[in-house]
């Protein structure tokens, strides 16, 4: 377990009921200027789904999905999601949606092999959003524009909450600065990855790191991703590989790199056999989402999550994301967050 505690830290907006309304004005804001920057239209979805049809997301590799039997269907078991990256491109063809429009959702997740910080839960919260594409959108400058958009949104969302509660000052940077993990690395060979992170968005203020997930000149990703949602293995026209990346924010509460978002564009029938057999997971290709995208029968699409209350965490100024969301803590994280000033709900 590992804890941050600002030094001198408190809650600028004074009172819980303050937080509460604060949350819902981000929420509300939010999800509304990033439908519009991105024209997604919300839908609802599924907080399980069935085991062995390769839905579910895998993350990255080792985490293990909170299961049951289903007693009405001869005890065929179900998992809670980790998110809903396959889910949404599915329901993108089921829904017949044409290029350039797209879903957005409130996925809730149960991760319980998350280690507890101040930014990680046992409980997920986020808008995750697919968006359906052209065979001519998949490139990095189209990933980019969308990661603006997404930036853009953010920022209207900082700026009005100024205006309903003008003890939080706007700081977020106009731009958005843009970077490859392979650059981040030779700028900083003799950091880890967390270093680089926050070597970054420290200078910035806000970054885009594009390419999480191939190796780098070092023998290693930058971090980890699964074979079948983010294509991070596609050579791009900048030289690198990888159509995917994270959005991070300097966290000046904490002092470190923030990780909003998680995004990219999605394998291609290609690009999914390409790390299918890098990752030597070549036996999905007979599951039902890999079957269904090897045929050619979902669409092209770019989508990601956005933490809904890392996003309120940031924007609020909190310290930890129990500040935001009720979730289940150590005892001893609970005794140490109260003596610092740090109240979780």
């Amino acid at each position: 377990m590992t804890l941050i505690k600002p030094a001198g830290y408190r809650n600028l907006l004074g009172s819980t009921e303050n937080t509460e309304k604060a949350i819902k004005h981000v929420k509300d804001m939010f999800q509304e200027n990033l439908s519009a920057q991105l024209a997604l239209l919300r839908v609802t979805a599924p907080m399980v789904v069935l085991t062995g049809t390769g839905i579910n997301d895998d993350l990255n590799g080792i985490e293990r999905p909170v299961a049951f039997p289903i007693k009405d269907m001869d005890e065929r078991r179900a998992e809670v999601v980790h998110s809903l990256a396959k889910w949404k491109r599915l329901k993108l063809g089921e829904m017949n949606i044409k290029p350039g429009r797209g879903i957005y959702t409130d996925m809730n997740a149960l991760r319980p092999d998350e280690e507890l910080d101040n930014i990680h839960s046992l409980y997920v919260d986020q808008w995750d959003w697919e968006k359906v594409i052209t065979p001519e959108d998949r490139n990095v400058e189209f990933l980019k524009k969308t990661v603006r958009r997404i930036y853009e949104a953010i920022k209207v969302t900082e700026n009005k909450l100024y205006v309903e509660f003008p003890q939080i000052e706007p700081f977020l940077p106009e731009e958005i600065h843009f970077i490859h993990s392979q650059q981040l690395l030779d700028l900083h060979p003799d950091l880890s990855p967390k270093e680089r992170e926050n070597a970054i968005a420290k200078e910035y203020g806000a970054v885009f790191v594009i390419g999480i997930g191939s190796e780098l000149s070092n023998g290693e990703p930058h971090d980890g991703r699964a074979a079948d949602y983010d294509d991070w293995s596609t050579p791009n026209e900048e030289g690198y590989n990888g159509l995917n990346g994270d959005l991070l924010l300097w966290n000046p509460v904490l002092g470190n790199a923030f990780e909003i978002s998680s995004m990219g564009i999605r394998v291609d029938e290609t690009a999914l056999r390409r790390q299918l057999s890098l990752r030597g997971q070549e036996y999905k290709s007979e599951l039902y989402f890999h079957s269904k995208l090897l045929a050619g029968e979902l669409p092209l699409s770019i989508g990601g999550g956005i933490g809904q209350s890392r996003l309120c965490m940031y924007l609020l100024r909190k310290a930890h994301i129990g500040e935001i969301q009720s979730s289940i803590w150590p005892e001893t994280m609970r005794t140490e967050c109260r003596a610092a000033g740090i109240d979780l709900v």
